[in-house]
């Protein structure tokens, strides 16, 4: 179906005509036509990059009725980006009808500039919760008489803590309204929600539910802790034109990797909620312009962006809640582009990253990590396509004679290396000379689904060996070839794999060793 076949007004068809909107997406298809011809409540499954403004966006200004200057429309949006982002599309979309207006309210803004604007009169409010709320209780705004609500990125909403907020402005709200909840996951609040204030809403997935995107590539590279971030950044030498994600756990993570980025001359900057509002844009502005290839972010900042281009997804840190790798990895991918996600992990997280593959229905691909040479005859591939793609300018001619003189006594080979070595020098100052090497403390003995990890707070700096391990757990536990797993030795301490003797054996071993407090780490493999 095309929008062109949809019965909606010229000036919309117009607008998205102009904005090259031609054949709608899945989500698009089933949720339009149903809002146009009913009042039913709507429960939406759709990743990210899905077209889920359009599907509701549209419908919402088809129906306005201009002549009334209350709020018919409530749109509620976890984060400012997203809000504003939704408020663009919209006025987007009704460029032609004259006297729709359209007003964002948000944190982090003067709240008395949008008083005003609420005050003259406004048809669609889009907002966050708190600011809404904040509106509601200053009684500058009224939903009493709204006809469509709409809760986008339903479950983000939730994992912020906006689930009192938004209970206390659905309780503003008239019973007889259609409701529209757009998620990318599930979760039981989710549900709660749907029982509580959609009536009998029909649900619409335009994928299996928590399925990851059919042509996005699942990148697993395993590794330990310590060679976390020179693993990053070979990875990231190895896609020359990478526009990408990093995600991290906590707001100093991002700038830590962030900051060793830039130090290593990468065009990157981290966005969290340190940064105020102003700054916020400022990066965000850059990143879609492209002066910032790589942004590193935590998942609430990340919120709300919506950039169709990007070529990667890095997971630095892995999310608890499986379902928001998904929401991650959607980020890429999109509008029929490959899209790559990848997790940079260590062992001790198998059984999250086991969860995640379920969950997904996607098994990672395991990859070596990328060794210098491999970097190198990347990037000089990538320096001669673009020499043999750039466009010769015109203003250099001027110049050519005293160019060529000065480089006419080297022969062309020698001149072609000499070039070729001084844009490589200028890649290698992010190595600073050092490429990856897997760790020489690490042995695989044998592998068993059982086995559990355990931590000997001795390593390198004591002298311990693979043998040295193996020998203390046959002297302590009065067996011979006890078989062990993965063994990973650290200048300090130890940490192994172990599935045939008893937990409450191994501390005593341990203890034993250690000649000191138990000092132990242990949880399923």
């Amino acid at each position: 179906m095309n929008f062109n076949q949809l019965q909606i007004k010229k000036e919309i068809k117009k607008s998205l005509e102009e904005l090259s909107f031609v054949n709608l997406t899945p989500i698009q298809e089933k949720v339009i036509p149903l809002l146009l011809n009913s009042t039913q409540d709507i429960i939406a499954l759709a990743q990210t990059g899905t077209g889920k403004t359009a599907a509701f966006g549209v419908p919402i200004i088809e129906k306005v009725t201009l002549s009334k200057k209350n709020v018919q429309s409530i749109i509620l949006s976890p984060t400012r980006e997203l809000c504003l982002q939704i408020t663009k599309d919209l006025k987007s979309y009704s460029k032609y009808i004259e006297k729709l207006k359209i007003t964002a309210v948000y944190g982090g803004a003067n709240i008395n500039t949008q008083i005003k604007s609420l005050d003259t009169g406004t048809h669609i409010v889009v907002g966050t919760p708190g600011r809404v709320l904040d509106l509601i209780k200053r009684k500058k705004l009224f939903l009493s008489d709204i006809e469509f609500l709409v809760l986008d990125e339903a479950d983000e909403m939730l994992n912020m803590g906006f689930k009192k907020d938004l209970n206390k402005i659905l309780e503003k709200t008239p019973k007889k309204k259609q409701s529209l909840l757009f998620s990318a996951t599930m979760p039981k609040e989710i549900l709660a929600i749907t029982k509580n204030h959609l009536e009998k809403g029909k649900i619409i997935e335009v994928a299996k539910r928590n399925e990851g995107a059919k042509n996005i590539e699942h990148h697993l590279y395993l590794v330990s802790i310590r060679d976390k971030y020179n693993v990053l950044r070979n990875v990231c030498n190895m896609y020359p034109s990478i526009y990408a994600i990093i995600f991290c756990r906590t707001r100093r993570e991002t700038k830590n990797i962030s900051d060793k980025l830039v130090k290593d001359g990468y065009n990157a900057d981290f966005l969290n909620g340190d940064l105020s509002q102003n700054q916020r844009d400022n990066v965000m502005d850059r990143f879609r312009n492209k002066n910032i290839s790589i942004l590193v972010a935590t998942d609430v900042a990340a919120r709300g962006i919506d950039i169709d281009n990007l070529t990667h997804v890095v997971n630095y840190s892995l999310p608890d809640d499986p379902e928001i790798y998904i929401h991650r990895s959607g980020r890429t991918g999109r509008k029929d582009k490959k899209g790559i996600s990848i997790i940079i992990s260590h062992a001790g997280e198998k059984r999250k990253i086991s969860k995640i593959e379920k969950i997904s229905n996607k098994k990672f691909l395991k990859k070596d990590v990328p060794s210098f040479k491999d970097i190198y005859d990347t990037q000089l591939l990538n320096i001669t396509s673009k020499i043999l793609n750039t466009q010769i300018n015109q203003n250099i001619e001027q110049y050519l004679p005293k160019i060529v003189q000065d480089l006419s006594h080297l022969k062309k080979e020698e001149l072609i290396s000499r070039f070729i070595s001084f844009e490589l020098s200028k890649f290698q100052f992010g190595f600073k000379g050092k490429e990856h090497k897997k760790s020489d403390y690490k042995k695989k003995i044998s592998s068993s689904k059982k086995n559990l990890q355990y931590k000997l707070q001795m390593g390198k700096k004591d002298g311990i060996t693979p043998k040295i391990i193996i020998k203390l757990l046959n002297q302590f536990s009065g067996k011979k070839n006890n078989q062990l797993g993965n063994i990973e030795i650290h200048k300090k301490h130890t940490i192994f794999e172990s599935g045939d003797i008893k937990d409450k054996d191994m501390k005593k071993i341990i203890y034993n060793a250690e000649k000191n407090d138990v000092c132990i780490i242990k949880h399923s493999i």
